[in-house]
Protein backbone atom coordinates (compact mmCIF):
# COMPACT_ATOMS: atom_id res chain seq x y z
CA UNK A 1 0.00 0.00 0.00
CA UNK A 2 1.33 3.40 -0.68
CA UNK A 3 0.34 6.98 0.18
CA UNK A 4 -1.10 8.86 -2.54
CA UNK A 5 -1.37 12.38 -2.57
CA UNK A 6 -4.47 13.91 -5.10
CA UNK A 7 -4.48 17.78 -5.20
CA UNK A 8 -7.95 18.59 -6.09
CA UNK A 9 -9.42 15.49 -5.01
CA UNK A 10 -12.49 17.17 -4.31
CA UNK A 11 -13.40 17.69 -8.00
CA UNK A 12 -15.21 15.65 -10.10
CA UNK A 13 -11.81 13.87 -11.65
CA UNK A 14 -10.09 14.11 -8.44
CA UNK A 15 -12.68 12.54 -6.39
CA UNK A 16 -13.07 9.32 -8.74
CA UNK A 17 -9.32 8.92 -8.62
CA UNK A 18 -9.27 8.86 -4.94
CA UNK A 19 -12.64 6.52 -4.75
CA UNK A 20 -10.22 4.75 -7.44
CA UNK A 21 -7.13 4.47 -5.40
CA UNK A 22 -8.69 3.27 -2.39
CA UNK A 23 -10.54 0.38 -3.55
CA UNK A 24 -7.07 -1.10 -5.06
CA UNK A 25 -5.80 -0.60 -1.51
CA UNK A 26 -3.93 2.81 -1.52
CA UNK A 27 -3.65 5.15 1.69
CA UNK A 28 -4.96 8.64 -0.04
CA UNK A 29 -4.52 12.07 1.40
CA UNK A 30 -6.76 14.93 -0.60
CA UNK A 31 -4.82 18.57 -0.89
CA UNK A 32 -7.84 21.18 -2.07
CA UNK A 33 -9.20 24.69 -2.06
CA UNK A 34 -12.54 23.71 -1.66
CA UNK A 35 -13.39 26.48 -4.57
CA UNK A 36 -17.05 26.38 -6.27
CA UNK A 37 -16.04 23.52 -8.01
CA UNK A 38 -14.73 21.39 -5.14
CA UNK A 39 -17.51 19.54 -2.96
CA UNK A 40 -16.81 17.50 0.16
CA UNK A 41 -19.65 15.60 -0.51
CA UNK A 42 -17.61 13.99 -3.48
CA UNK A 43 -15.70 12.59 -0.46
CA UNK A 44 -18.36 11.00 2.07
CA UNK A 45 -17.94 7.88 2.78
CA UNK A 46 -14.74 7.45 1.07
CA UNK A 47 -11.53 6.76 3.79
CA UNK A 48 -8.93 9.44 3.13
CA UNK A 49 -7.13 12.33 5.23
CA UNK A 50 -7.83 15.82 4.24
CA UNK A 51 -6.04 19.02 3.60
CA UNK A 52 -7.71 21.99 3.39
CA UNK A 53 -5.07 24.71 1.04
CA UNK A 54 -3.73 25.99 -1.86
CA UNK A 55 -1.51 24.38 -4.48
CA UNK A 56 0.31 27.80 -5.40
CA UNK A 57 1.03 28.00 -1.06
CA UNK A 58 4.80 26.19 -0.58
CA UNK A 59 4.37 26.13 3.30
CA UNK A 60 1.17 23.73 2.92
CA UNK A 61 2.24 21.87 -0.11
CA UNK A 62 5.59 20.63 1.58
CA UNK A 63 3.65 20.07 4.82
CA UNK A 64 1.13 17.43 3.01
CA UNK A 65 3.59 16.03 0.28
CA UNK A 66 5.73 14.63 3.33
CA UNK A 67 5.84 11.08 3.59
CA UNK A 68 4.17 10.68 0.84
CA UNK A 69 4.81 7.71 -2.36
CA UNK A 70 3.09 8.99 -4.67
CA UNK A 71 1.66 12.63 -6.18
CA UNK A 72 -1.26 13.05 -8.48
CA UNK A 73 -1.45 16.35 -9.25
CA UNK A 74 -5.25 17.22 -10.48
CA UNK A 75 -6.06 20.32 -8.90
CA UNK A 76 -6.79 23.09 -11.99
CA UNK A 77 -9.30 25.64 -13.12
CA UNK A 78 -11.06 23.83 -16.10
CA UNK A 79 -13.96 25.86 -17.25
CA UNK A 80 -13.16 27.63 -20.81
CA UNK A 81 -15.64 30.19 -19.93
CA UNK A 82 -14.81 31.30 -16.93
CA UNK A 83 -11.03 31.45 -18.15
CA UNK A 84 -12.33 34.16 -21.01
CA UNK A 85 -13.43 36.20 -17.74
CA UNK A 86 -10.18 35.70 -15.87
CA UNK A 87 -7.75 34.57 -17.52
CA UNK A 88 -5.37 35.52 -14.59
CA UNK A 89 -6.61 32.96 -12.27
CA UNK A 90 -6.26 29.87 -14.77
CA UNK A 91 -2.61 31.04 -15.24
CA UNK A 92 -1.95 31.59 -11.72
CA UNK A 93 -3.05 28.19 -10.69
CA UNK A 94 -2.63 25.96 -13.57
CA UNK A 95 1.22 26.82 -14.34
CA UNK A 96 2.01 28.47 -11.02
CA UNK A 97 0.30 25.56 -8.70
CA UNK A 98 1.62 22.81 -10.99
CA UNK A 99 5.06 24.99 -9.99
CA UNK A 100 4.86 24.76 -6.81
CA UNK A 101 4.12 21.13 -6.51
CA UNK A 102 6.71 19.64 -8.90
CA UNK A 103 9.28 21.92 -6.94
CA UNK A 104 8.14 20.33 -3.66
CA UNK A 105 7.36 16.56 -4.78
CA UNK A 106 11.02 16.58 -6.75
CA UNK A 107 12.96 18.45 -3.42
CA UNK A 108 11.18 15.29 -1.75
CA UNK A 109 12.53 12.76 -3.70
CA UNK A 110 8.81 11.44 -4.51
CA UNK A 111 9.30 8.31 -6.95
CA UNK A 112 5.71 8.79 -8.58
CA UNK A 113 4.21 11.90 -9.74
CA UNK A 114 1.25 12.20 -12.41
CA UNK A 115 0.29 15.32 -13.72
CA UNK A 116 -3.40 15.39 -15.44
CA UNK A 117 -3.66 17.57 -18.76
CA UNK A 118 -5.81 18.10 -21.26
CA UNK A 119 -6.91 16.97 -25.34
CA UNK A 120 -7.33 20.84 -25.35
CA UNK A 121 -3.44 21.67 -25.17
CA UNK A 122 -3.72 20.42 -29.36
CA UNK A 123 -6.59 22.69 -29.83
CA UNK A 124 -8.87 21.84 -32.98
CA UNK A 125 -8.36 18.65 -34.82
CA UNK A 126 -7.64 19.02 -38.44
CA UNK A 127 -10.04 16.74 -40.34
CA UNK A 128 -9.81 13.66 -38.54
CA UNK A 129 -6.17 14.30 -37.65
CA UNK A 130 -5.39 12.69 -33.87
CA UNK A 131 -3.16 14.03 -31.38
CA UNK A 132 0.03 11.76 -30.50
CA UNK A 133 1.75 12.30 -27.34
CA UNK A 134 4.17 14.36 -29.24
CA UNK A 135 1.96 16.36 -31.79
CA UNK A 136 2.19 20.24 -31.95
CA UNK A 137 0.40 22.25 -29.35
CA UNK A 138 -2.33 24.74 -30.59
CA UNK A 139 -4.50 25.70 -27.48
CA UNK A 140 -6.98 27.84 -28.46
CA UNK A 141 -8.16 29.66 -25.40
CA UNK A 142 -7.18 31.09 -21.88
CA UNK A 143 -7.83 27.63 -19.75
CA UNK A 144 -6.02 25.50 -22.89
CA UNK A 145 -2.85 27.91 -22.79
CA UNK A 146 -2.27 27.47 -19.20
CA UNK A 147 -2.84 23.54 -19.62
CA UNK A 148 0.14 24.07 -22.35
CA UNK A 149 2.16 26.34 -19.79
CA UNK A 150 1.47 23.90 -16.89
CA UNK A 151 2.83 20.90 -19.21
CA UNK A 152 5.98 23.06 -19.99
CA UNK A 153 6.50 23.36 -15.95
CA UNK A 154 6.65 19.73 -16.00
CA UNK A 155 9.03 19.42 -18.65
CA UNK A 156 11.36 21.40 -17.56
CA UNK A 157 11.44 19.43 -14.54
CA UNK A 158 12.16 16.28 -16.49
CA UNK A 159 15.36 18.14 -18.00
CA UNK A 160 16.60 20.05 -15.54
CA UNK A 161 16.21 18.39 -12.44
CA UNK A 162 16.23 14.66 -14.42
CA UNK A 163 12.97 13.92 -12.20
CA UNK A 164 10.73 11.28 -14.06
CA UNK A 165 7.26 13.23 -13.94
CA UNK A 166 4.43 11.36 -16.03
CA UNK A 167 1.70 13.01 -17.86
CA UNK A 168 -1.69 11.81 -18.67
CA UNK A 169 -3.92 13.55 -20.92
CA UNK A 170 -7.65 12.90 -21.43
CA UNK A 171 -11.05 13.68 -23.93
CA UNK A 172 -13.90 15.15 -21.55
CA UNK A 173 -14.63 13.21 -19.00
CA UNK A 174 -18.34 12.76 -17.51
CA UNK A 175 -20.14 10.87 -14.68
CA UNK A 176 -22.06 11.25 -11.59
CA UNK A 177 -21.07 14.10 -8.90
CA UNK A 178 -20.08 16.72 -12.43
CA UNK A 179 -20.20 20.36 -11.62
CA UNK A 180 -23.14 21.58 -13.50
CA UNK A 181 -21.46 24.55 -15.42
CA UNK A 182 -20.29 20.94 -17.62
CA UNK A 183 -21.70 20.31 -20.77
CA UNK A 184 -23.90 17.08 -19.35
CA UNK A 185 -24.99 17.79 -16.24
CA UNK A 186 -25.72 21.41 -17.73
CA UNK A 187 -28.15 19.44 -20.30
CA UNK A 188 -29.04 16.58 -17.84
CA UNK A 189 -30.12 19.16 -14.93
CA UNK A 190 -32.38 21.71 -17.85
CA UNK A 191 -33.89 18.29 -19.13
CA UNK A 192 -34.98 17.02 -15.66
CA UNK A 193 -36.70 20.67 -14.58
CA UNK A 194 -38.67 20.41 -17.53
CA UNK A 195 -36.56 23.42 -19.22
CA UNK A 196 -35.77 23.75 -22.73
CA UNK A 197 -32.32 22.05 -22.79
CA UNK A 198 -29.85 25.36 -24.50
CA UNK A 199 -26.96 24.30 -26.83
CA UNK A 200 -24.49 26.63 -28.70
CA UNK A 201 -24.02 27.82 -31.75
CA UNK A 202 -25.86 24.91 -34.58
CA UNK A 203 -24.38 22.27 -32.13
CA UNK A 204 -22.31 20.90 -34.59
CA UNK A 205 -19.01 20.93 -32.29
CA UNK A 206 -18.13 17.35 -31.12
CA UNK A 207 -16.71 16.19 -28.22
CA UNK A 208 -15.40 12.80 -27.10
CA UNK A 209 -16.75 11.34 -24.07
CA UNK A 210 -14.69 9.01 -21.84
CA UNK A 211 -16.57 8.22 -18.18
CA UNK A 212 -14.35 9.29 -15.25
CA UNK A 213 -14.20 5.62 -14.20
CA UNK A 214 -12.38 4.81 -17.10
CA UNK A 215 -9.84 7.50 -16.89
CA UNK A 216 -9.35 6.56 -13.11
CA UNK A 217 -8.68 3.43 -13.94
CA UNK A 218 -6.47 4.23 -16.66
CA UNK A 219 -4.07 6.57 -13.92
CA UNK A 220 -4.31 3.25 -11.49
CA UNK A 221 -2.82 1.48 -14.46
CA UNK A 222 -0.31 3.98 -15.16
CA UNK A 223 0.94 3.34 -11.57
CA UNK A 224 1.19 -0.14 -11.53
CA UNK A 225 3.08 -0.31 -15.14
CA UNK A 226 4.74 2.58 -14.74
CA UNK A 227 7.26 4.04 -17.25
CA UNK A 228 9.01 7.11 -16.12
CA UNK A 229 8.65 10.36 -18.42
CA UNK A 230 6.07 8.33 -19.88
CA UNK A 231 3.23 10.38 -22.02
CA UNK A 232 -0.43 8.73 -21.85
CA UNK A 233 -3.39 9.34 -23.63
CA UNK A 234 -6.80 8.36 -22.86
CA UNK A 235 -9.52 8.29 -25.17
CA UNK A 236 -12.76 7.51 -24.96
CA UNK A 237 -13.46 6.46 -28.30
CA UNK A 238 -17.31 8.27 -28.62
CA UNK A 239 -16.96 11.19 -30.23
CA UNK A 240 -20.45 12.65 -30.55
CA UNK A 241 -22.00 16.43 -31.98
CA UNK A 242 -23.63 18.41 -29.25
CA UNK A 243 -26.95 18.80 -30.60
CA UNK A 244 -27.09 15.12 -30.94
CA UNK A 245 -25.85 14.89 -27.68
CA UNK A 246 -28.64 17.22 -26.14
CA UNK A 247 -31.44 14.97 -27.98
CA UNK A 248 -29.95 11.87 -26.37
CA UNK A 249 -30.46 13.11 -22.90
CA UNK A 250 -33.85 14.89 -23.79
CA UNK A 251 -34.97 11.30 -24.97
CA UNK A 252 -33.72 10.12 -21.41
CA UNK A 253 -35.71 13.21 -19.52
CA UNK A 254 -39.10 12.70 -21.55
CA UNK A 255 -37.79 16.32 -22.91
CA UNK A 256 -37.79 17.24 -26.22
CA UNK A 257 -37.28 21.34 -26.46
CA UNK A 258 -34.38 22.59 -27.20
CA UNK A 259 -33.34 26.41 -27.45
CA UNK A 260 -30.46 27.89 -29.00
CA UNK A 261 -27.78 29.99 -28.06
CA UNK A 262 -25.07 32.24 -29.18
CA UNK A 263 -21.82 29.98 -30.38
CA UNK A 264 -19.72 29.93 -27.21
CA UNK A 265 -16.84 32.15 -27.41
CA UNK A 266 -13.66 30.85 -29.23
CA UNK A 267 -15.05 27.49 -29.90
CA UNK A 268 -13.07 24.36 -30.88
CA UNK A 269 -14.97 22.19 -33.94
CA UNK A 270 -13.63 18.79 -32.16
CA UNK A 271 -10.69 17.02 -30.08
CA UNK A 272 -9.34 14.27 -31.02
CA UNK A 273 -6.37 12.08 -29.06
CA UNK A 274 -4.40 9.33 -30.99
CA UNK A 275 -4.56 6.53 -27.63
CA UNK A 276 -3.20 3.73 -29.28
CA UNK A 277 0.29 3.39 -27.40
CA UNK A 278 -1.85 3.55 -23.92
CA UNK A 279 -3.94 0.74 -24.88
CA UNK A 280 -1.01 -1.65 -26.39
CA UNK A 281 0.99 -0.49 -23.60
CA UNK A 282 -1.55 -0.53 -20.45
CA UNK A 283 -3.54 -2.80 -22.02
CA UNK A 284 -6.15 -0.30 -21.26
CA UNK A 285 -9.62 0.15 -22.67
CA UNK A 286 -12.73 2.26 -21.89
CA UNK A 287 -15.55 0.17 -20.59
CA UNK A 288 -18.43 2.05 -20.18
CA UNK A 289 -20.27 3.04 -23.18
CA UNK A 290 -21.49 6.08 -23.91
CA UNK A 291 -25.14 5.14 -24.07
CA UNK A 292 -24.99 2.88 -20.61
CA UNK A 293 -22.99 5.65 -19.19
CA UNK A 294 -25.85 8.64 -20.04
CA UNK A 295 -28.28 6.03 -18.52
CA UNK A 296 -26.12 6.35 -15.29
CA UNK A 297 -25.72 10.25 -15.27
CA UNK A 298 -29.24 10.69 -15.86
CA UNK A 299 -30.40 8.36 -13.09
CA UNK A 300 -27.92 9.82 -10.54
CA UNK A 301 -28.61 13.03 -11.24
CA UNK A 302 -32.36 12.53 -10.91
CA UNK A 303 -31.82 11.10 -7.60
CA UNK A 304 -29.46 14.26 -6.62
CA UNK A 305 -31.06 17.17 -8.33
CA UNK A 306 -29.87 19.40 -5.51
CA UNK A 307 -26.70 18.07 -5.16
CA UNK A 308 -24.86 21.61 -5.96
CA UNK A 309 -26.95 23.75 -4.21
Amino acid sequence: MARVVVTGGAGFIGSQLVRSLIEIGHEVCVLDLLTYAGNPKNLWGVPHEFVHGNVCDPVIVEATLKGADIVIHAAAESHVCRAHQDPFLFTRTNIEGTRVVLEQACRLGIGQFIHVSTDEVFGAARSNEASGVNSPFRPGNAYAASKVGAEAMVSAWRHTHDYPAVIVRCTNNYGPRQHPEKAIPFWTLAALSGRPIPYDGDGSAQRDWLHVQDFASGVCLALETWRPGATWHFAGGQIRPNLEMVHAIGRRCQESRTVQRKERQGQDAVYRLDDRETRNELGWRPRVSLENGLDQVVDWYRKHPNYWS
